[in-house]
C-alpha cells in the first residue's frame, strides 16, 4: 500500500572511472609516495610521517580500480583495506626468506618493514581519499 503512494526516484549509478584513469592515479600515487620518502625532510613532520603509507593505500585502491573498474566502490574499498591490513599484519611474521625480501627496496616499498598501529589509520585515510575522489569525479561527469 505505502509503496504505491510513495514514488521513488529511479536509481542511476554514478559513472565509473576507466582503467587508464586508475593507472594514472596509481602512477601519481607512486610518484608522490616516493617523493614523500625522498624529500621528507622538507615536509611538515606530520606529512613526512604519514604521507607515504596513506599514498600506498591510495595506490592499492587505484590498482583495485584498474583491475575491476565495474565493481562497486565499496567492494573495491573493502578489498583494498583488507589487503592493506593483511600486508601490515604480515609484518609481525619474520621468516628468514621474507625478511630478505623486505630488506630490498622493492620489498620494503610493497611489504613494509615494521608493524605500526598508526598505519591502519593511514590506510583508511588513503582509501577514503580515493573513494571520495572517485565520487567527486563521477558527479562532475
Amino acid at each position: 500500500m505505502i509503496g504505491s503512494i510513495v514514488e521513488t526516484a529511479p536509481h542511476r549509478p554514478l559513472p565509473r572511472a576507466s582503467r587508464p584513469v586508475w593507472l594514472t592515479v596509481a602512477a601519481c600515487a607512486i610518484a608522490l609516495g616516493l617523493a614523500s620518502r625522498r624529500f621528507g625532510d622538507g615536509l611538515p613532520p606530520f606529512l613526512a610521517a604519514f604521507a607515504g603509507d596513506t599514498l600506498w593505500a591510495l595506490l592499492v585502491f587505484a590498482i583495485a580500480g584498474s583491475l575491476s573498474p565495474r565493481a562497486a566502490m565499496w567492494v573495491r574499498a573493502a578489498g583494498s583495506l583488507a589487503f592493506a591490513i593483511a600486508i601490515e599484519c604480515s609484518q609481525l611474521y619474520h621468516a628468514e626468506w621474507l625478511d630478505a625480501v623486505r630488506a630490498t627496496a622493492p620489498g620494503a616499498l610493497v611489504l613494509g618493514s615494521g608493524f605500526l598501529w598508526s598505519d591502519f589509520a593511514c590506510y583508511a585515510a588513503g582509501i577514503a581519499i580515493g573513494a571520495a575522489g572517485e565520487r567527486w569525479a563521477a558527479r562532475r561527469r
